[in-house]
């Protein structure tokens, strides 16, 4: 006896997509107040794990699918594919489950045992890359499988699409604006590097006279997933490196040593990328007499407790 998949019609998926835009987002902000104290010099962080699938992520993968549906690109019966270290996958998992939308990623196999759980939990079929190419291995995997059967799948290129970045340009960015007017310093990572170019474009255009500073990691090797070494690694399409006033280097142990300290001081328990943005955070804010940092914890350390229990007892 078979049995048969039945998809939302567009008209549906339209109306559905839409209702979900009001849980993605609108993540308040820690006022960092122990790690790091200054009369004049503010540190805030965005907790972004509060919202919609517990990431950054969120953002940029409703963006894409919505843009995807309203464009027509993604149909009813389509499976929704992209390469991912983790979040933004798990962000494409709850937003098209409930879109009843099938997913398909591709993910290093070295990715947290929690990251795989949590896909597969929702569905998600997992296709495991090398762990040595990371996820430029899982972007040409992906694009490989999107060329061989284009009307089975809808390639999102989370690394590639413009919508990407714009959901931080239309989001990320007004949100700390109206929060923080007086903003002078923005700080993030580079891994897709979408939430660095978006928020850090519509931050200029408010403020010109903003600072912009772009993270990454200090070695090819590292232990920040999501983050890219861009000297060594393929480039996001979406990158454009004018956006960057200066750019600086954080190592994977400096990151953990954030992570303790976080804990301890602060009460937040982080994951290896955000303790990493907390840090160049931190950095840029001692070099400052007066002024207001703000940087994006992308996650907590949900999806990290292997790592987070070796180095919090």
């Amino acid at each position: 006896m078979s049995t048969t998949t039945l998809y939302p019609s567009t008209a549906t998926l339209l109306s559905e997509v839409r209702a979900l835009e009001k849980e993605i987002g609108h993540t308040p902000l820690h006022t960092v107040t122990n790690l790091f104290q200054h009369p004049r010099v503010k540190i805030y962080a965005k907790k972004e794990w509060m919202q919609l699938s517990g990431s950054v992520k969120a953002r940029a993968a409703y963006s894409i699918i919505r843009r995807a549906i309203e464009e027509g690109q993604l149909t009813p019966g389509k499976t929704l594919l992209d390469a991912t270290s983790g979040n933004t996958g798990i962000a494409y998992a709850h937003i098209a489950g409930r879109l009843n939308i099938p997913v398909a990623l591709c993910l290093p196999e070295n990715a947290s045992r929690e990251r795989k759980d949590i896909l597969q939990s929702l569905g998600v079929r997992l296709i495991l890359t090398s762990r040595f190419e990371g996820t430029d291995g899982a972007q040409q995997v992906a694009r490989a499988m999107a060329e061989a059967d284009p009307d089975a799948y809808f390639y999102a290129d989370q690394y590639k699409n413009a919508n990407n970045w714009k959901a931080h340009y239309n989001g990320t960015a007004l949100e700390i604006a109206g929060a923080l007017p007086g903003i002078t310093h923005f700080v993030a990572g580079l891994g897709t590097t979408g939430t660095f170019v978006g928020t850090g474009r519509r931050l200029r255009e408010i403020n010109p006279d903003i600072r912009l500073i772009s993270l990454q990691p200090d070695l090819p090797m590292h232990g920040l997933e999501g983050w890219k070494h861009l000297e060594t690694a393929i480039v996001p399409g979406i990158y454009d490196p004018l956006v960057a006033d200066e750019n600086e280097e954080v190592s994977t142990e400096e990151a953990q040593r954030w992570i303790v300290e976080a804990w301890r001081q602060e009460g937040l328990k982080l994951s290896p990328s955000a303790a990493a943005n907390l840090a160049g955070a931190i950095r840029v804010a001692r070099r400052l007499e007066e002024g207001i940092v703000v940087t994006v914890l992308p996650d907590n350390a949900d999806k990290y407790s292997e790592i987070i229990q070796k180095l919090i007892v």
